[in-house]
């Protein structure tokens, strides 16, 4: 049972490495939120010109609601979670998990299916309490430098976020919420029966702790505004 629950773990968080592994040597990554005026077209485009080192005034913008609601259809419905529901359902389906969903097309349609809908309730979550909350969900890459203080951002930034117009850090309710809320949904919505709400909570702090790997690649393995990686999240800059 151990076995089938760690291979049932969900989806598009499952899949940093294939982050890193796609994402090596290119430009300096960006440094920043820019200027009011380049803020606009950064956000609409989604990238911002590279630097090579930080700029000394930098200032945090808020991300619009267009840029908000890009992410959310990035994030929920882009290639990561697609690709990343697929792969999974390729691993539950070789080890046959849940075991009820038996094998051949039916078998792996639903295991696709159930990785990709814990990642669409995960996601749709999150960023609906941070609405409510009026948190900033976008990753921001830490101005620090040193390995052991970059990881311990990417880390931390798993379970907070940005408040208010100056962007101020708190402890973010949301992103400790979203994992579980996927996994539960999964639990109590579609596995089979014997899944209960013990195995919704390990499965979300899976899912959590996937999230934490994410942030790391994203901080380590950035490689520039015309990235893959960057493309995670439209607008997104440095945090400091």
């Amino acid at each position: 049972m151990i076995l089938e629950k760690l291979m049932i773990l969900k989806v598009c968080r499952v899949s940093p490495l294939l982050f890193a592994l796609t994402l090596a040597a290119m430009p300096p990554p960006v440094k920043a939120q820019v200027s009011t005026d380049l803020r606009a077209s950064s956000s609409a485009a989604g990238m911002a010109e590279s630097t090579p080192r930080p700029l000394p005034d930098l200032t945090y913008f808020r991300p619009t609601h267009k840029t908000k609601l890009r992410n959310y259809f990035f994030d929920a419905f882009g290639p990561y979670p697609i690709v990343g529901a697929a792969l999974v359902a390729g691993v539950n389906q070789a080890y046959n998990t849940p075991k009820e969903w038996g094998q051949g097309a039916q078998g792996y349609g639903e295991r696709f299916g159930s990785d990709f809908g814990i990642a669409v309730v995960t996601t749709t979550t999150r960023y609906a309490m941070a609405e409510a909350f009026r948190e900033d969900t976008l990753y921001y890459r830490c101005e620090c430098k040193g390995a052991f203080r970059r990881l311990g951002h990417a880390v931390i930034s798993t379970v907070t976020a940005r408040r208010g117009e100056e962007g101020h850090r708190v402890f973010s309710f949301p992103a400790l919420v979203a994992p579980y809320a996927g996994t539960m949904t999964a639990v109590y919505g579609w596995y089979p029966g014997r899944f209960g709400v013990g195995d919704g909570l390990e499965l979300g702090s899976y899912s959590l702790a996937g999230f934490a790997a994410e942030n790391i690649a994203r901080e380590f393995f950035y490689n520039g505004p015309r990235s893959l990686l960057s493309r995670m999240h439209f607008g997104s800059g440095t945090d400091h």
